[in-house]
């Protein structure tokens, strides 16, 4: 598995070695082509990290709000992401791709026989064994980085390997007169006033220098600042890791870092300008629709106002009350009087008496 994700690495590196003769310009052209390769997802990432960090203010004011019910607080900023289409995901995945680069790279570093050059483990052993008899020190072979020092005593002794070994290349690992197969710890511990020391020591210490810019740069673009001071522990000792860690492997490995984080402050300033001001101009169109929008109904309230002042409805004529009939019938009537003749009314009843 190890060979498979290694191996299109190994190749990107082997092609840049044989066309420019420099194992450091080729450790510099690998890094460009990764970033040209991730700069379309990485575009997406960081329009989401803008995104995100322009509504701090919205998410700060919720926090407020909700300060007593987090269940409550988590909808209403799912809620906002969600209307701005923000996935707060989507920026972190991206940014671990660059991490995960950085393992087939430290094998190709660390063992170019194996991938750089792609020789066998037979063929290997044969090598170090005509190295050995030839004054190779033996016991380098036993830590991580021993194939890079036979690499090195390789090309020292070259007359001596040379069409001997299918595939063997003579790979110089001198960068700027600075050995990138050497680990600038080394430098430290054998330390002499020269530029191929005191360049292999700086390594380390200039890829923590801009590892830390890379945070800041990346955090201001994305409208963060109120987050730096939070995190101001984690921007410090993440650095400070990588200086570490620079020490302690190969300088190659140094400088990839050191090429990394540059193309990385120039990609992050530039991203995060070019998205801010494509979103403002987002912002402020929405912004003149929706004013538009209220000028128009505006208008048109005022419109519909002056045509009712204009011409205004005809009042409704009240209707006069109907006069209140009296419930009976003309038998029971005597004049005005409607109730003046009884139920049973017979006009002659006693005139037979």
């Amino acid at each position: 598995m190890t060979q498979i994700i290694t191996a299109p690495f190994a190749w990107v590196m082997r092609l840049f070695y044989t066309l420019t003769g420099s194992y450091g310009v080729s450790v510099l052209l690998f890094s460009l082509v990764v970033k040209l390769v991730m700069l379309p997802f990485q575009m997406k990432s960081k329009r989401s990290m803008v995104r995100m960090g322009r509504l701090t203010k919205q998410q700060k004011e919720l926090e407020k709000k909700y300060a007593n019910n987090k269940m409550k607080y988590q909808e209403e900023l799912q809620k906002l992401y969600t209307e701005a289409g923000v996935n707060p995901m989507g920026g972190c995945l991206w940014s671990l791709i660059p991490l995960a680069i950085l393992i087939p790279l430290y094998n190709i570093i660390r063992m170019p026989m194996q991938y750089f050059m792609g020789l066998g483990t037979e063929v290997i052993e044969s090598i170090e064994t005509l190295a050995v008899s030839l004054g190779y020190d033996v016991t380098q072979a036993a830590s991580g980085t021993g194939q890079i020092h036979l690499a090195q005593f390789v090309h020292d002794n070259w007359s001596a390997f040379q069409g001997k070994f299918d595939g063997l290349m003579n790979v110089d690992f001198h960068f700027l007169k600075i050995d990138l197969a050497a680990t600038p710890w080394s430098g430290v511990t054998d330390f002499a006033f020269e530029w191929a020391c005191i360049g292999l020591i700086l390594i380390p210490v200039i890829s923590g220098v801009l590892s830390f810019l890379q945070t800041h740069v990346t955090m201001k673009s994305n409208g963060q600042t109120e987050q730096m001071s939070q995190m101001r522990t984690m921007n410090i000792m993440m650095p400070l890791m990588s200086v570490y860690i620079g020490f302690i492997l190969p300088a190659a490995l140094g400088l990839y870092w050191i090429a990394n984080s540059v193309f990385a402050i120039i990609q992050e300033a530039t991203l995060g300008k070019y998205y801010n001001n494509k979103i403002q101009a987002e912002e402020d169109e929405r912004e003149r629709k929706r004013e538009t929008l209220r000028q128009l109904r505006m208008e048109e309230a005022k419109r519909q106002a002056q045509e009712q002042r204009d011409n205004p409805r005809p009042k409704k004529q009240e209707k006069k009350p109907e006069k209140k009939q009296n419930p009976t019938n003309e038998a029971g009537r005597v004049g005005e009087r409607p109730y003046a003749r009884g139920r049973s009314y017979v006009e002659n009843r006693y005139d037979e008496r």
